[in-house]
């Protein structure tokens, strides 16, 4: 009877996809800050007189971004921006309702047992935390800098595939609950712990790409497999305090993106190679070969993006692509556990 459980969580996790990816596009379109004020229930109503457009764009023209980057924009403008921003913030509200009302459901029907019912319920915590988080970002960028946070930004990135990540592992327990047959063997044990790095390494990448797109750093060093000639930039610590670089140095901060990159380049065909002496079952080894495949396509998502100055197409599928390779870790790690 879990089965249809496992379903809904994953229908949950697609939504979390799609918000990762309207959230890049949102980002990308410098969308975020049309909307100054959090009305998670009254904000559901989109504007429909004249009178709201007008209402909606009096406000916004007394935050930085429009007295700095888009002063005199109309009203046509306006609502260019404004639609990307509430649908991202109306998927939101959606994921929480289509999280809500069957996990309610499923507890009245005596579905869900004790232990699944603290996991679900920590996701539901999680989920009203990103709801202030996504807030608390635009607010940093509705005070004087027409930009949000990088670091509130990063921080609504992350949480967002930490819960991704959560609803995920517990619906592939929910539908596998089975394990390997060679839990002994040190050689799956191996390559258990080698799947448990790589998939936190593929975590601070994200994390990584948070503060790339934070302070636009994929504008700079347009060249690859070279950064303007250099392997490695001569202006990567001209900050200080030294620190400060990993995270305000737009060189750094694309070099530490790069270098992760360039690690699982050679990481993740390494673990492959590993798998494929360890015998394992038809759905790990399909497992082991998405996860290959998942980061040949990122990476070259990663290049063309930057290569092609991040246009917007490109640099939304690269952040949904970073999703997908994120699953493949999380599923072949579910696998060897």
């Amino acid at each position: 009877m879990q089965k249809p459980i496992a379903i809904w969580l994953l229908i949950c996790c697609v939504m979390v996809f799609a918000m990762v990816v309207v959230g890049g596009v949102t980002r990308l379109t410098n969308s975020g800050l049309s909307i100054v004020e959090w009305q998670p229930i009254v904000g559901t109503l989109p504007p429909i007189t004249q009178g709201d457009w007008d209402e909606l764009l009096e406000k916004y023209r007394a935050t930085p971004q429009y007295q700095k980057v888009n002063k005199g924009m109309s009203v046509d403008e306006f609502k260019s921006i404004f639609w990307w921003e509430y649908f991202h913030r109306l998927l939101g509200r959606l994921i929480g309702l289509v999280f809500f009302v069957p996990f309610v459901y499923f507890l009245v029907k005596k579905q869900i047992n004790r232990p699944l019912g603290i996991q679900l319920g920590g996701i539901f915590v999680l989920g009203g935390l990103q709801g202030f988080m996504g807030w608390y970002m635009v607010m940093s960028g509705l005070v004087n800098d027409p930009h949000v946070s990088q670091y509130r930004l990063t921080a609504h990135l992350g949480l967002a595939f930490v819960i991704f990540a959560a609803m995920f592992w517990v619906a592939l327990g929910l539908l596998s609950p089975e394990k390997e047959n060679s839990g002994s063997d040190e050689r799956m044990q191996s390559l258990r712990r080698f799947s448990i790095g790589l998939t936190s390494l593929i975590f601070i990448m994200v994390l990584s790409g948070g503060f790339v797109a934070g302070i636009r750093a994929g504008l700079a060093y347009n060249t690859f497999p070279l950064m303007n000639g250099h392997f490695i930039p001569p202006d990567i610590f001209v900050l200080e305090p030294w620190y400060r670089n990993f995270f305000d140095n737009m060189t750094t901060v694309q070099f530490d993106h790069r270098l992760i990159a360039w690690i699982l380049a050679f990481l993740v065909p390494l673990f492959w190679f590993k798998s494929r002496k360890v015998e394992l079952s038809g759905t790990t080894r399909l497992a082991c070969n998405f996860f290959l495949v998942m980061l040949g396509v990122q990476i070259s998502l990663g290049i063309a993006t930057l290569l092609h100055v991040v246009p917007t197409h490109l640099a939304a599928s690269h952040q949904g692509g970073a999703v997908l390779l994120f699953a493949a870790a999380l599923w072949v790690t579910h696998r060897l556990r």
